[in-house]
């Protein structure tokens, strides 16, 4: 995510490091570079020229403090303005205490807005809200199908009058239909189009004024830079929206929809789709965003990720059984699955400080944690719980059965052998007394 914008903007910065004092001549150089990185990013022209005046009225005369490098300062100074540009803080969504709750979704064609739709049904089950989407989406081919799959992955019912192509219709009467069978919210799916054009905007405005929703989020593809920003503009400017959501962010390397749209449209980001399952839906935190364009990963979500989809208890066992040297495949498998459950694996080191930029270049294969899935899961109960039984009939069992070569096999088994060697010598006195040495070097220096 943004990987070209913040290999680009390490780069420029990395220009002022080593100097006593930041002063317009040393600043210059790199603030010039950093707009010509932004404009390449395709943020606005005017959002980068006024970010760039900010950034350099904080920088000039300031002193170097204590340890603080004239780098770090402008690092700092950099992502505070790059936080402040994106919204500054994370906004909730409006919820109607007294009744239901109405979300209008509304959108080009392509913008993701129906698998959005299924995302957002989710997420806000797991805040024990009960949730019906309406299709009010009817001239796309195979939309109300769509809607109708999505919904049934999450157990949230779909309203659908499947002879009509009166969308307003449709939301007025999904709204009764979720009084009825009593749910508090409603999600209206709504159709878009190639272009921003009459037809569109006279009915996105006539199923507003009938279901009169607490949120209108304008949903947009990321990936379109610019073309998406004046896209928001031109709806914003006939049928007022809440906010903004950004999908298909996890393929956006340039970023410049993420700099610019909160700048130019002056309504906030709420949320950001991060992949194609319906549990890559995030909250969108301007700051976290900014840590992790500079480079400096993003803990807080990551840890929020992992008390999310990881059971604590679950985890405390697998920690203890590691530590004692007696962790197996089968704790090896457990482990996967947790793992598997917080993302892609690069998405994860992305949210680690130092990682993601030194992985920038790596070929993360997400079909490897498969092939020791299949591996793993083609061992009987005893082999797992011992793997010292593992001769070579019963290695070449399992090559056939997880479809891997018998080399995969060993080399699996040898990686998984080579682990437990470590653990037990870390678990030594001799591994803990250098461990502990180690550690107080790490807090005094």
């Amino acid at each position: 995510m943004l990987e070209d914008l913040t290999q680009k903007l390490e780069k420029a910065l990395n220009k002022v490091t080593g100097q006593g004092r930041i002063s317009e001549d040393n600043i210059s150089d790199s603030l010039r570079e950093i707009r010509r990185v932004l404009l390449d990013a395709d943020v606005n022209y005017k959002v980068a020229k006024k970010f760039i005046d900010d950034v350099k009225d904080r920088a000039l005369g300031s002193e170097v403090v204590n340890s603080v490098t004239p780098g770090q300062l402008i690092t700092k100074i950099f992502y505070d303005e790059l936080a402040k540009l994106m919204g500054g803080t994370s906004y909730e969504m409006s919820i109607n205490p007294n009744g239901i709750t109405v979300i209008l979704l509304v959108g080009l064609q392509g913008s993701g807005k129906t698998t959005f739709s299924g995302k957002l049904a989710r997420y806000l089950t797991t805040k024990n809200r009960s949730v019906v989407l309406a299709a009010a989406d009817v001239y796309r081919p195979a939309a109300r199908e769509q809607l109708k799959l999505l919904g049934k992955q999450i157990n949230v019912p779909v309203f659908s009058i499947d002879d009509s192509n009166d969308a307003v219709r449709i939301a007025k009467e999904a709204v009764v239909y979720a009084k009825e069978n009593g749910a508090n919210t409603v999600i209206v799916d709504t159709a878009g189009r190639l272009h921003v054009d009459e037809k569109l905007m006279d009915e996105v405005t006539a199923i507003k004024s009938a279901v009169k929703p607490s949120e209108t989020l304008f949903v947009v593809d990321s990936m379109t830079g610019q073309d998406a920003v004046n896209s928001a503009k031109a709806f914003h400017d006939r049928v007022s929206f809440d906010g903004i959501v950004l999908t298909k962010l996890d393929g956006d390397t340039r970023g410049g929809c993420a700099l610019s749209i909160k700048a130019v449209v002056d309504k906030p980001v709420k949320f950001v789709s991060l992949g194609e399952k319906l549990d890559t839906l995030e909250v969108f935190h301007p700051d976290r965003l900014a840590s992790r364009i500079l480079g400096r990963g993003d803990v807080v979500s990551l840890v929020e990720k992992a008390q999310e989809q990881i059971d604590q208890s679950e985890a405390e066992d697998l920690g203890k059984k590691l530590m004692s040297n007696k962790f197996d495949f089968e704790d090896f498998l457990k482990q996967i699955k947790m793992i598997k459950k917080m993302g892609s694996l690069k998405s994860i080191m992305g949210m680690i400080p130092g990682i993601g930029s030194a992985m920038k270049d790596a070929d993360v294969d997400e079909k490897e944690l498969v092939k020791v899935e299949s591996i793993i899961q083609s061992m009987t109960r005893e082999e797992r719980k011992n793997p010292t039984v593992l001769n070579g009939s019963r290695r070449k069992r399992i090559a056939i059965g997880s479809g891997n070569s018998i080399q995969e096999v060993n080399r699996l088994i040898k990686q998984f052998k080579e682990m437990q060697k470590m653990m037990k010598m870390f678990n030594s006195k001799g591994g803990k007394k250098m461990l502990g040495k180690n550690f107080k070097k790490l807090r005094y220096n």
